[in-house]
Parts: C-alpha cells; structure tokens; sequence
C-alpha cells in the first residue's frame, strides 16, 4: 500500500459520512433487505420448509435469464418480472409434485432446485457466446455484487422490501395461523389458500430482489440464518421476527461497510458471514437457550443436588445417632453417599458458606438452618417413597432411587398435597419415621 493509499480508519470514516450517494443506496438496500427477508424467511424456516426459499433463488435464475433473452435489457423492472415469473413456475411445480405425486417434498425440491439452476447456467452460458449488449455482469447474479447495481436497481429493492414488511405487519395474525396451526385457521374461517399464495408471493418477491445483492448461491441464508439465531433468544414470535429483522439488518450495515473497506469483496458473503457469526454468538451466550447458560445452569443445578445429598446423608447419620447435633468425620459420610471425595469437600465449602453446615476440626455437623433443609428433604423423600408403594403398588425395595431424584423438585405445596393423599403418614414404608416438616 503506498503513503497515497488511504488507511482503514479513513475509508472507515469516510464510509460513515455518508457522503457518497451510491454508498447511501447500497447501504439502504443492503438493510432493507437483510431485514426484509429474515423476516419473511422465518415463516418458511417455522413451517419446516427450510430448504424452499433455496430452491426459489435457484428457480429465478433461468427467468432473469430468459428475461434478458427475450428484451435484451437490463431494466431492473424487466429481470424482476422475469424472476418472479420463473420462482413462481417452480413454487407450483414443487407443490404439484409434493400433493400430486408420490415424490415427497425435499426430493422436489432438489429436483426443481437443481433442474431450474441447470438451465439457467445454460442460458447465461449462451448469452456469454452471443453478441448481445448490456450481458457484462450477468454472472454476477450467482454470489451478489452490490458494486454492480444501479440506483434504479436499489430503488426497485427498496420499494419490494417495504412492501414485504408493511405485508407482514398487516398480515401477520393471518401469517401467524397459517404457518403454526393451519387447522385452526380453517375453524377461523381463514382462505388458508389464498394466504398461503400471499406469503408465497412475498417469499419469491424477497429472494428475486436479493439476488444481485446476494446471489442465487447464498441467498437461502438470509433466509434461514436470523430466525435460526433469533430462536435461542425468544419463543414469543413477534419477538422473533423483531429479532430477525434486527439481524438482517445489522448484517447488512456490517457487509455493506466491509465491502467499501474492501472493494474487492463482494457484499453477499460478507452478509451471510456476518450472519454466522451472529448465529453462533447466539448459540454460545443467548440467555436460557445458549450453550454457556445451559452449561452453567446444569453445573449450578448439579451443584445444588451434591449439596442437597450432603445434607440429607448428616440428616440420616444424626438420626441414627438420635442426636441432631452429632459431628461426623468425610469418610462417614461417604459410606451412605456415592461421591467423590473431591466433591464432597466442595459441598462442604459451599455449605458451610450457606450456613447449613459447620466444621469442627475436621468433623461436620448441619447448622440449625441446615437441620432444617434436611427434615424437609427427608420427608419429600420418605412421602414419595410412600406414594410408591401404597398408590403405585410397587415393592419398598424398589422405590429409594426414584425418590433420590424426586427429593430435590418437589416443593412444600407438592409436599403436604402428597401428605395429605396419603392420609399423612407418620413412618414410609420401611418403618422410618417421616418428619413433620418446619416451614
């Protein structure tokens, strides 16, 4: 790079100005349509027909094709016409074959997918042998190249991405239905057919005017990618279609600007990187439904259980003793508990900062507090143990390991409710007693 070369916080700076007007479009078509399409993608994503908004990019391909062919013109209006025509042409013909046919739905939709993308490699293969104006660039509908649009093409984006939003505000209950119960819908009295042809138009509509921008190749990603990561963060639907909207238009801002940065890197890969990485940031750290959260709820939730046993097992031994006071040493312990060592001691730690537990030289004894947890854990224990055998007819040698795990979930509502089924018992079934519980 030469001293005359500006730098990348330059060509940051000066992106961000915004005072190149192409910049502003290809910016504004890039978040319209990120936007535009991870929401309208998540519709097919939900209705588990992921791999549609793939086979349409596909199927547009000989349509701005034979568009090209037939009027020898780039008008942006002209290759629209031409790709909805042809996705549409393959929308219907994997739904004839799916209900018509015994070819079921992902076969049709690699069968029109890679039948429609053959003969539109064919035709731009001709057109690249014929001497026919305006064909430079033609290629370039395969992976996207923002560089390559036009204002009128960005303008033709924008309008289509605007009215796919607006659509899916106004629709949205009747999209909503459709997509997740479709029987009710019919109870509603919804044109269940008539939507599904509305939601198919805004589908073909969203991936035709991605496709300069993105290609055919990559353009399934938009699609699928946001509401894939939008699902780790919400259940809530309108929360979803948020989110996607979010996303896709974040990914377009960031591929946009990479893109000015870099010129020679197209805008659609940057965008469906861009994407990924929001996806696996997702998948990692979303609250709940990420990788690290589950983690570190199971560690606590494992956590909760060594100690909850550790408590209990001084619970028995001190009532083996009849002295609830009574100090034990670890390998105590360890005789009526299968754990670690290593473990046990890290309970101790943990408890004996929850004040349930204390240490007299070595030895352990429960706290007051601890005493307590321990009669509550014993009596769920010793009640469930009782349902068992009384309501379940199944032998008091068989009912310890169940109850080993029902201790630790069931509450004190759960508890007296049992109790009182039962007829509140005041030993289990293997003549222990069942303590009364303090709460």
């Amino acid at each position: 790079m030469s001293s005359l070369d500006p730098t990348l916080s330059e060509l940051f700076l000066a992106f961000w100005r915004l005072d190149n007007p192409n910049v502003v479009w290809v910016l504004l078509g890039s978040v319209l349509l990120g936007a535009s399409a991870s929401v309208i993608g998540s519709f097919t994503f939900l209705r588990r027909r992921a791999l549609m908004g793939d086979a349409l990019a596909h199927a547009a391909l000989p349509g701005v094709m034979s568009a090209f062919l037939l009027f020898q013109t780039r008008d942006p209006f002209v290759m629209l016409l031409g790709a909805v025509t042809s996705s549409f042409l393959g929308y219907y013909l994997i739904e004839y074959l799916t209900q018509h046919t015994k070819i079921r739905q992902d076969s049709a939709l690699a069968i029109v997918l890679s039948f429609f993308f053959a003969l539109g490699i064919f035709q731009l293969s001709l057109i690249q042998q014929m001497e026919i104006e305006g064909k430079s660039g033609l290629d370039k509908i395969l992976f996207g190249q923002s560089a390559a649009m036009m204002p009128e093409d960005i303008q033709v984006l924008a309008i289509s991405a605007v009215f796919i939003l607006v659509l899916v505000y106004l629709s949205f209950y009747k999209f909503r239905l459709i997509t997740l119960d479709r029987q009710y819908a019919q109870t509603l009295g919804v044109n269940v057919k008539a939507y599904d042809l509305v939601l198919a138009l805004a589908i073909v509509l969203s991936v035709v005017i991605g496709l300069q921008m993105v290609g055919v190749v990559l353009m399934a990603a938009v699609l699928l990618i946001p509401v894939s990561a939008a699902r780790y963060w919400s259940h809530d639907l309108r929360k979803i279609l948020f989110l996607c909207a979010i996303f896709g238009a974040l990914a377009g801002i960031l591929s946009t600007n990479i893109s000015y940065m870099a010129p020679k890197m197209p805008t659609g890969p940057w965008m469906v990187t861009v994407l990924a990485g929001i996806f696996l940031v997702s998948l990692v750290f979303a609250p709940a439904r990420g990788l690290l959260p589950r983690y570190l709820m199971h560690r606590a939730q494992a956590q909760r259980v060594n100690d909850e046993n550790v408590i209990r097992s001084l619970y028995v031994l001190g009532e083996r003793k009849n002295d609830p006071k009574a100090l034990f040493e670890p390998s105590s312990i360890l005789t009526v508990r299968n754990m670690s060592k290593e473990a046990l001691f890290k309970s101790f730690k943990r408890l004996i900062k929850a004040n349930d537990v204390e240490n007299r030289g070595g030895t352990y004894r429960l706290t007051p507090n601890g005493y307590e947890k321990g009669a509550k854990l014993t009596r769920h224990h010793r009640l469930w143990e009782m349902y068992l055998t009384e309501k379940v007819n199944i032998a008091p040698d068989h009912v310890h390991r169940d109850a080993e795990k029902v201790e630790h979930i069931m509450t004190d509502e759960m508890g007296e409710r049992l109790a009182e089924e039962l007829g509140n018992p005041l030993t289990d079934p293997h003549g222990k007693n069942i303590p009364g519980g303090q709460h």
